[in-house]
């Protein structure tokens, strides 16, 4: 019995468009009220809205709720578009590509696919398993969780359409050309035996043919799934923002993270990848850096190193992978991830 279409508990869905329409409505009403919101709590609170505690109060309470309103937006409107996109289907679409072409599609589709790195490994799998080549599945998995658009929307919001794009357009660079570079090493003898030695399978897929209100269903169980999982980070990205914000000198993080210290890129990515978390978390960073001096470039490179390159990930793929192939996807990202760095210094 197929529940999605119960009438007792899908009643929002008997009319999508409007349900869509009024939700947005209500959505866009609330985001408008967070800024005075957050002002008008801290001047309700014993505390000088001039000071540094006051500051970071108005930082925490105004960023909390744009942030996690900015997630949940873009992931119920990407839960829906996933639906077109399930791992079968991503996995269809890439098995039996060339190289070079199959690159770009790989990385393009790590946009609207925000795997994790907890995925990592089944998805690792299913694309050995569906003839995938090793390099067009490192560009997938390097663009899903660095170039998302979770990623995107909270740059645009915090930063500008200019810098979204160019971020998206870096960041797909780097997964495709590191993924091209991996694929051109032919290091197929760098996976594990038993993952060389599975059988492969066929990358046939069926679309069922959903409904948009099974497309808005599949939103809300995005939302439930994915800021579910990530809100601690927010609240944690956010206050440890907050304190940068308010407690940090400026002078002072300008000093190791501004344009002038040419080695203030290679210390964000060492800095970055033992560290773990996703671009909902670590973007309040990135903003109260900024905000204190700190060079985009160099905070951009962070957070790349942060999310593409995360230490968790990388044990999880060393179920798959042997020591000398990970040391190849470190090396390769990170150097792109280097580059960026540079290049957005450079220009901006």
């Amino acid at each position: 019995m197929n529940t999605l279409i119960a009438p007792q508990k899908t009643w929002p869905l008997r009319q999508p468009i409007f349900f869509l329409i009024l939700a947005t409505v209500i959505w866009w009403g609330l985001y408008q009220t967070l800024n005075p919101a957050a002002e008008a709590l801290v001047a309700s609170l014993p505390v000088d809205r001039d000071s540094h505690l006051g500051g970071a109060l108005q930082f925490f309470f105004y960023d909390t709720p744009k942030v996690l309103m900015l997630l949940t937006g873009v992931v119920f409107v990407m839960g829906m578009v996933n639906s077109y996109f399930t791992p079968e289907r991503t996995r269809a679409l890439l098995a039996g590509k060339t190289e070079g072409m199959a690159n770009v599609m790989a990385a393009s589709l790590g946009i609207v696919t925000p795997f994790c790195s907890c995925s990592a490994v089944p998805l690792f799998i299913g694309f050995v398993q569906a003839g995938v080549p090793l390099g067009v599945t490192f560009s997938f998995l390097i663009s899903a969780p660095m170039v998302n658009e979770v990623a995107l929307t909270l740059l645009f919001g915090m930063f500008g359409w200019k810098v979204a794009l160019l971020y998206m357009g870096l960041g797909l660079s780097v997964a495709i050309v590191s993924g091209w570079i991996i694929g051109r090493l032919k290091m197929e003898a760098y996976l594990e035996d038993w993952v060389r030695d599975m059988p492969k399978m066929s990358a046939q897929f069926d679309d069922a043919g959903a409904t948009l209100g099974d497309r808005i269903l599949a939103g809300f169980s995005a939302v439930r799934e994915i800021v579910g999982k990530v809100w601690p980070y927010i609240l944690v990205g956010i206050a440890v923002g907050a304190g940068i914000h308010s407690y940090v000198p400026e002078d002072y993080m300008a000093s190791f993270m501004g344009k002038e210290a040419w080695w203030s890129v290679p210390l964000a990515v060492l800095i970055g990848v033992p560290l773990y978390s996703n671009a909902a978390g670590v973007i309040p960073i990135v903003q109260a850096l900024l905000a204190k001096g700190a060079a985009l470039g160099t905070v951009l490179a962070f957070m790349m190193s942060v999310i593409a390159l995360s230490l968790p990930e990388i044990i999880i793929l060393r179920k798959v992978l042997k020591v000398r192939l990970i040391a190849t996807f470190v090396a390769v990202v990170a150097s792109g991830i280097l580059l960026v760095g540079y290049v957005f210094n450079a220009v901006l």
